[in-house]
């Protein structure tokens, strides 16, 4: 701020000089009067100067170059160039004892000024600088001006050095001849940090310092009652003493119940989802060397209860994350330790490294790899590696599915950044534990009369060794290949067992259509057979899909045997394929068929009262299914969104029992509400049962 004086007083002597009569001629000779008075090691050039009046001058440009001494601490020479843009200087005289006083204003468009050689350049819009001078009278009778005190109270300014920009600055200089011309400790604040047009995540911080030096550390600069954002997390330490001569520091960052509302603003800033809830504490012990940034053994822990909760958009709960402290249980993070170095090349920013990142999550293992934030290009690549570390546990599913999930997560995520976007390529994450999920559908809108409308029955889903491979490109567009060990699904009407299930599904692949979610490739072993879908597109706004779900090698045995069906025998596997249309609620089957993949075996053991109550081509049929060796089984199936269906099923063999082996073809058309049926995958039981309802008919017609 002396710079700032000395263009004060040497500005009112031009004043004065001119109210003493050069008005007229001032703006010609006033540059002549700044080079006489400046002094050495101080320049100051006036362009477009205006005619002084009695209580001001309005000038278009101040430039002024001030070397200062080399510094005692670090032996550096300074050199600060300053541009005051658009001004106007004015005084008036302040009531005081014998000899008057006048107090100077400085207002102006925009200050810029540069500092040489770490090349700082502050920017403020709008100063505003006051001063006071004293008048006196020296020894040799004649008048002399006397600085008192100078004042500047920056609001929003700006500091610059390379690509880093630290903007919303506010802090109230102010330097008194009283205090030897030295700035006390005032209230510094900064609002935001930016590397080129990247804001980085630190901002808000506030701190207490002045340029004071006490007598037994002249060497240090001392800052007071310190905090900071870091990634929405308010941190603070009490005290951060920096030396000038080493150019470090050692200090520790306390977070003192943080509440999680920042945190839930940085994950949505739109929006509660996820709505996060409880508080942050810990530690974060902080090296400074030059350009090197160290944490170590760091400790962020959260109370208990704290947890994320993930709701539809519908705003229903979806599932809920436990992050709080369990008792006897490990902390958040715990052993963070990091490295944080900037690169510079010919006194330019021009990278931030990341070196020696890990910690232990939930008593896991994370680590990220080397890593170099480039300026120019604004990337950087790394990879984030996890081990053992137990997520699963702490997932609750909510609404539809409930259930508890069970163990820890291994496995890498190659990330990369470029200019603001971040993608992730072959990211793999696998656990050895499972979980168990309860559904309740929701109930159907049917009347009670309907068939089958007994809504609302559990469905148990068991699925163990998840594996996913995660894609996501810079434009958003995520595939997430996924795999199990097994899948099984468990109702009142019998259990399905998935062997294997994968397949990939793709997120925002389209971006005229963020909704769609595509799932291709899926496969799994069904019955020893085979299920799976080539692709399906399925609008979560619309809820709207069509695919064809296509089936190899199905024993028909197994499929009776999900229904606990004993009067029915068969063997031979089938095949087919199955068109589904998903709206909403509901789906339908708009034209399907199934056949054997060969010849085999259907013994139907029909019951005494069955065979009684037959008519006579009941029991023919009978009696040719008691030992059927088929030789042609094919199926057509339809079905409404309402679950009404026609399978026509078409058997071609011979019984060697029956007739003298003769050959037989049997048609059966079986009309029912399917819906029940085909989830459960029961068509054969479906066959039994309509074989049984015709001979109890039959009986009741006789």
């Amino acid at each position: 701020m002396k710079w700032a004086l000395r263009i004060l007083g040497v500005l009112l002597l031009l004043a004065t000089l001119g109210i003493m009569g050069a008005w007229l001629f001032f703006p010609w000779y006033a540059q002549g009067i700044l080079d006489h008075a400046a002094g050495q090691g101080f320049t100051l050039k006036l362009k477009d100067p205006g005619r002084p009046t009695l209580s001001g001058m309005r000038f278009g440009r101040i430039d002024a170059v001030v070397t200062t001494s080399p510094d005692s601490c670090t032996g550096i020479t300074s050199t600060y160039t300053a541009s005051i843009f658009n001004g106007r200087i004015t005084w008036r005289r302040l009531a005081s004892g014998k000899m008057p006083a006048f107090g100077i204003s400085l207002v102006a468009d925009s200050i810029d000024v540069l500092q040489k050689p770490a090349k700082i350049r502050f920017r403020n819009i709008n100063p505003h600088i006051t001063a006071r001078l004293d008048i006196s009278r020296n020894n040799d009778r004649t008048l002399g001006a006397t600085p008192d005190s100078v004042a500047y109270a920056v609001n929003n300014g700006r500091i610059e050095t390379g690509k880093l920009r630290l903007g919303g600055i506010s802090y109230r200089a102010l330097l008194t001849r009283s205090n030897n011309w030295v700035q006390q400790p005032s209230r510094f604040s900064a609002e935001s940090l930016f590397s080129g047009e990247v804001r980085i995540p630190l901002t808000g911080f506030v701190a207490t310092f002045g340029m004071a030096r006490s007598p037994e550390k002249p060497c240090t600069l001392t800052f007071s009652n310190c905090s900071v954002d870091l990634f929405g997390i308010r941190a603070s330490t009490p005290l951060i003493e920096y030396s000038l001569r080493k150019k470090q520091t050692n200090f520790v960052l306390h977070l003192d119940s943080v509440p999680f509302e920042s945190l839930a603003k940085l994950a949505s800033p739109h929006g509660a989802n996820p709505e996060i809830t409880g508080s942050l504490n810990g530690s974060i012990p902080v090296e400074y060397l030059d350009t090197t940034v160290r944490v170590k053994d760091g400790l962020v822990d959260t109370e208990a209860g704290s947890r994320l909760d993930f709701r539809d958009a519908g705003g229903k709960p979806l599932l809920s994350f436990d992050v709080g402290r369990r008792k006897g249980g490990p902390p958040l993070i715990a052993r963070l330790n990091a490295e944080v170095t900037i690169d510079a090349k010919d006194e330019k920013l021009s990278g931030i490294r990341l070196g020696g990142l890990s910690s232990k999550v939930f008593g896991g293992s994370l680590s990220v790899s080397p890593a170099v934030y480039d300026m120019k290009t604004g990337s950087a690549e790394c990879v984030v590696k996890l081990e053992k570390v137990p997520i699963l546990d702490r997932i609750r599913l909510q609404g539809q599915f409930t259930g508890n999930l069970k163990g820890s997560v291994s496995g890498t995520l190659p990330v990369s950044v470029s200019r603001g976007r971040f993608s992730v390529r072959n990211a793999r994450l696998s656990s050895t534990g499972g979980g168990t999920l309860h559904q309740i559908p929701p109930a159907t809108q049917k009347p009670s009369t309907a068939p089958f409308a007994q809504t609302g029955a559990e469905v148990i889903w068991e699925f163990s060794e998840p594996s996913v491979v995660l894609n996501r490109d810079p434009a958003g567009r995520t595939t997430v290949g996924f795999s199990l060990k097994s899948l099984l699904r468990r109702s009142g009407g019998g259990e399905m067992l998935l062997a294997g299930p994968k397949g990939t599904l793709g997120l925002f692949q389209n971006a005229g259509k963020p909704s769609t979610l595509t799932l291709s490739g899926f496969s799994a072993g069904l019955f020893d057979g085979t299920v799976s879908i080539s692709n399906v597109d399925y609008d979560l706004q619309s809820r709207h899909a069509e695919t064809m779900v296509e089936i190899n090698g199905i024993p028909l045995q197994k499929l009776l045997d999900l229904q606990g069906t004993k009067n029915i025998f068969a063997t031979g596997t089938i095949r087919g394929r199955i068109p589904v249309l998903l709206n909403g609620e509901s789906f339908s089957i708009p034209e399907g068929g199934l056949d054997a993949e060969k010849s085999g075996q259907i013994i139907y053991s029909s019951t005494p009262e069955e065979r009684a109550s037959a008519n006579p081509g009941m029991k023919l049929t009978y009696e040719a299914l008691g030992n059927f060796l088929y030789s042609e089984l094919i199926s057509s199936i339809v079905m409404s969104p309402e679950g009404d269906s026609r399978i026509t099923l078409k058997l071609r063999g011979y019984n060697p029992d029956f007739q003298n082996g003769r050959q037989v073809n049997l048609n059966l058309n079986i009309d029912q509400n399917l819906l029940d049926l085909f989830r459960s995958l029961s068509i054969s039981s479906g066959i039994e049962q309509a074989i049984t309802e015709k001979a109890l008919q039959n009986r009741k017609k006789r």
